[in-house]
């Protein structure tokens, strides 16, 4: 309840002095004084929480703008603010690569959205294509004789037809297992191998399916934010979705063989446990989570 006191009290009064206080002291908004002490994520993050807690409604919409709106926008915002462009030469650079950053992870996690819900569909000759193939590129060595077939849980699948192993995350976690194995084959090769562990082994595409769950929770709960404001100093996209999910697939491996966990049947206790671990580190404001091979 103090809590709750706290922030009513910081976001209707004190917040809105201070503000001005600084404004007299050093002649510049608060947008600006973020701008000269903050960098990288912090820098984004701190300019989102001021534009989305503003009373201007031109701040507000800021962080909604499209790429097309973007240069009109800053504008805008300068007028609001009394910014003279002569004077703060550097403004309009920064506040445009904020706010690609900004409206580009809520439009990431829009196009991530719309193809999660895509179920796979074994009518739909691209799905299909895509799922054979992922094997080809997990096994290049060994022809698969049916379409249905035995043969998918040697890969990881609980049965004979895969398309069943989809429905939580659609079409999505497909992608992503088919990315990882294209762009990093011989990880993905390591991985499977040792997914075969006698003692240590788990289903490597359900596995693979279970941590594009995490990848997308983790983005739709924006604690991806740190992360892709220091990785991609522009418009985040897909691409780099995909390459967080191979980052998740590489190190939960790596997690799960430290651990040497007694059964498979403590899976989702070991996989929470890896879940707060990278929760963790996507706290730091330095944080920059890739797949270092």
């Amino acid at each position: 309840m103090f809590i709750s006191l706290w922030e009513f009290f910081y976001g209707h009064f004190f917040r809105f002095w201070m503000k001005w206080v600084l404004r007299q002291m050093t002649g510049k908004c608060e947008l600006q004084r973020i701008f000269d002490t903050y960098g990288g994520a912090q820098r984004t993050y701190r300019i989102e929480n001021s534009l989305t807690y503003s009373k201007s409604k031109v701040l507000q919409n800021a962080t909604r703008v499209a790429e097309s709106q973007l240069d009109r926008c800053i504008v805008d915002i300068m007028k609001e603010k009394n910014i003279c462009p002569e004077k703060d030469t550097s403004f309009q650079i920064c506040m445009r690569t904020c706010l690609l950053q900004i409206t580009g992870y809520k439009q990431l996690y829009q196009d991530v959205e719309n193809v999660r819900k895509k179920p796979y569909d074994s009518g739909n000759v691209q799905h299909e294509k895509l799922l054979l193939k992922l094997w080809s590129l997990l096994m290049p060595t060994e022809k698969l004789k049916a379409r249905i077939s035995k043969q998918w849980v040697d890969i990881g699948f609980q049965g004979d037809d895969p398309k069943t192993d989809f429905r939580g995350m659609g079409i999505l976690g497909l992608i992503n297992l088919v990315y990882f194995s294209e762009n990093y084959t011989s990880e993905a090769h390591q991985i499977l191998s040792r997914s075969n562990h006698p003692k240590l082994g788990y289903s490597y595409a359900i596995v693979g399916i279970n941590l594009t769950e995490m990848a997308y929770s983790l983005l739709k709960s924006e604690a991806l934010k740190l992360h892709l404001y220091n990785f991609v100093p522009g418009t985040p996209t897909m691409e780099h979705f995909h390459q967080f999910y191979c980052y998740l697939v590489y190190e939960f491996d790596k997690f799960w063989l430290e651990e040497e966990p007694e059964s498979i049947m403590y899976f989702n206790l070991y996989r929470e446990k890896f879940h707060e671990k990278i929760k963790g580190l996507l706290m730091d404001c330095n944080a920059v989570l890739t797949l270092k091979t």
